[in-house]
């Protein structure tokens, strides 16, 4: 096939598919208010980084160097190429460590598809017969809510749903939580709210011999202080919720993921197989890590860490900063539109609204039609919203540091319009 004639090739297109030449030119020539996401067309919004958020140009890069000037297999790999993708892997194992503030003595840090495939590999291995109960909360995202019925199931013992306060502190005795799995979220996915005294949890469930797994994928994007360095026995979280590729990230503690029973084994796991039987990897994080890994994605992710541990918006704010700025902002002005609940009593990055008059999948794509990219629905907390609840489809906006002044001030424009005319 010919190459196409470059004066013959579309414009690259947006968010909402719209030919965005012309319009990334004037954001260029603005100077651009989005360090990083220089690429972006003006005019477009968007307001769901809590599923994924964009990739800043460094991480786009990463990416794509692997792919022109590497391209290869890393592990068991002599040609320079191979030992170069293993080189990058390890550093960015070793910076997830340091930015979660983890000893690389004691944890390990693992790669998988996404958090809760990293949820799903832990609670299928864990060892038969050791733990008394599952224990997790209301408000718990589907990754953790479906994964602990089912693994309680499996075990054959009983599951605990606690309750969660105003304020999301969670209600447990020590009896609940003596020899228990307990599993929960630092940040819910709803309204953004923190999990209180994760630490003092944390130590509570370890004193009575119980260990912790927790949903860290809200909280490492937003919410990093509230997971640093806690003593956690793991951190389930996803890269594309950090500013980098598609990927599941756990760390663990080393003693947890060597105790595990992979139910996926394969390459890349083993170091000797016989007839019907094989021996396993001594390092900790092959247990999570069957067969042929997402190279390019896992450096594309260090890139993204690296990008992150410099962030300073156009007005020189660190991320937590800016998106705080930017959540007050937008929380005073949805909350003072008609016909509109706002679930946050507070502002977060993460903010979900219910309206009165028009189904939230209808008042999303009338968004959409005006430029501005949120989400509808459920957001995979359904027993919390719909079974408890009994709320019907929300509209989610979820702060980036991709995000400006200008994206609020034209988000409130349309919704105040929109509330307006229901």
């Amino acid at each position: 096939m010919g190459r196409m004639d470059a004066a013959r090739r579309p414009g690259r297109r947006g968010l909402f598919g719209r030919l965005a030449t012309e319009d990334r030119a004037t954001e260029t020539d603005r100077g651009g208010d989005r360090p990083g996401f220089e690429y972006l067309a003006t005019g477009e919004v968007y307001l769901d980084s809590a599923c994924q958020t964009l990739r800043p140009q460094p991480v786009i890069d990463a990416v794509q160097h692997y792919y022109l000037h590497d391209n290869a297999c890393g592990g068991r790999v002599h040609y320079d190429a191979g030992r170069r993708v293993d080189g990058e892997v390890a550093r960015t194992r070793d910076r997830m460590l340091t930015v979660a503030g983890l000893s690389p003595r004691r944890y390990a840090c693992a790669f998988t598809l996404n958090t809760t495939y990293g949820l799903g590999l832990l609670m299928s291995g864990l060892p038969a017969g050791r733990y008394a109960r599952i224990v997790t909360t209301v408000t718990e995202h589907n990754a953790v809510f479906l994964s602990t019925i089912a693994a309680a199931r499996r075990a054959g013992i009983p599951r605990v749903v606690l309750e969660r306060d105003e304020d999301g502190r969670i209600l447990a005795d020590d009896d609940v939580l003596r020899d228990a799995v307990v599993v929960v979220s630092a940040m819910d996915n709803v309204v953004g709210t923190v999990t209180p005294d994760l630490r003092n949890l944390v130590a509570r469930v370890h004193r009575v011999g119980g260990i912790v797994i927790v949903d860290a994928a809200q909280a490492a994007a937003h919410a990093l202080e509230t997971i640093r360095g806690l003593d956690a026995d793991a951190l389930c979280l996803s890269a594309h919720k950090m500013y980098g590729p598609s990927l599941g990230v756990v760390v663990a503690l080393r003693e947890l993921l060597l105790s595990l029973d992979p139910v996926l084994v394969g390459g890349g796991q083993v170091s000797a197989v016989s007839a019907d039987d094989f021996t396993l990897l001594p390092d900790p994080y092959t247990r999570l890590e069957p067969g042929l890994q997402a190279w390019a994605e896992i450096i594309g992710f260090g890139a993204a860490l690296d990008w992150l541990g410099g962030f300073r918006s156009a007005a020189g704010e660190s991320l937590a900063t800016h998106e705080a700025r930017l959540a007050a902002r937008l929380h005073e002005g949805l909350a003072g539109l008609p016909r509109l609940r706002l679930l946050n009593e507070a502002p977060t990055p993460v903010m979900s609204v219910l309206p009165e008059r028009v189904d939230g999948h209808r008042l999303a794509t009338f968004l959409s039609r005006a430029g501005i990219a949120v989400r509808s629905g459920s957001f995979c907390a359904h027993y919390w919203l719909i079974e408890r609840q009994g709320l019907g489809p929300l509209v989610r906006f979820s702060l980036g540091a991709h995000n400006t002044d200008a994206d609020v001030d034209r988000t409130l424009e349309v919704m105040t319009a929109m509330m307006k005319g229901l």
